[in-house]
């Protein structure tokens, strides 16, 4: 199943920040997983968990501690950590991320309308299997970016609401990611 199909299958994406989350994480009903946290010594060990219950696992690389947001440390990642696909805010990152095979998702902070172009530029350029548009609560932001890249859009940060999940996929979102827990088994 290709990426945009299981996140469409599967709209609430779990996002993780402690071990807190992890435990919580194991235990619900999601499919998929974004790693915000973790280190060189602990994130294999952390992915492997969530392996075993059968979610899909992205890394977000830029957050692991003590790994080089570089092509060695995306090399590392695939070779020994083994999940599905990576998370990065580094274009750099998402271009060596699709040459080893691995989906990728490119994270874009929208504050204003350079950031949107420039968000659009990098779509176009380095062709991530999907974009985490952030704040995700921003739905106008989301429905602009969908229309100017027709790409796989996530909506991520500051989504605590059923409501602001509706918002965010009737904007064209496929799918969101969270930390409130309390959204994760809708």
């Amino acid at each position: 199943m290709k990426l945009r199909e299981t996140l469409i299958a599967n709209p609430i994406i779990v996002a993780i920040r402690n071990d807190h989350d992890l435990d919580k994480a194991l235990l619900s009903k999601a499919s998929i997983v974004f790693v915000l946290y973790g280190d060189i010594l602990t994130i294999s060990n952390i992915c492997s968990r969530l392996k075993e219950k059968n979610k899909m696992v992205f890394v977000h690389v830029d957050l692991i501690e003590g790994l080089r947001g570089d092509s060695a440390g995306i090399r590392y990642i695939k070779e020994n950590v083994h999940p599905q696909g990576i998370i990065s805010t580094k274009t750099s990152n998402i271009k060596y991320g699709n040459q080893l095979g691995l989906y990728t998702i490119l994270r874009v902070f929208i504050m204003d309308s350079l950031s949107i172009k420039t968000g659009i530029k990098n779509i176009h350029e380095n062709k991530p299997n999907a974009v985490e548009v952030m704040p995700g609560v921003a739905s106008k932001i989301i429905s602009v970016i969908q229309q100017e890249t027709n790409s796989c859009i996530i909506a991520g940060g500051l989504i605590k609401t059923k409501k602001d999940v509706i918002e965010s996929l009737s904007a064209g979102a496929v799918a969101i990611s969270t930390t409130a827990s309390q959204l994760w088994n809708l």
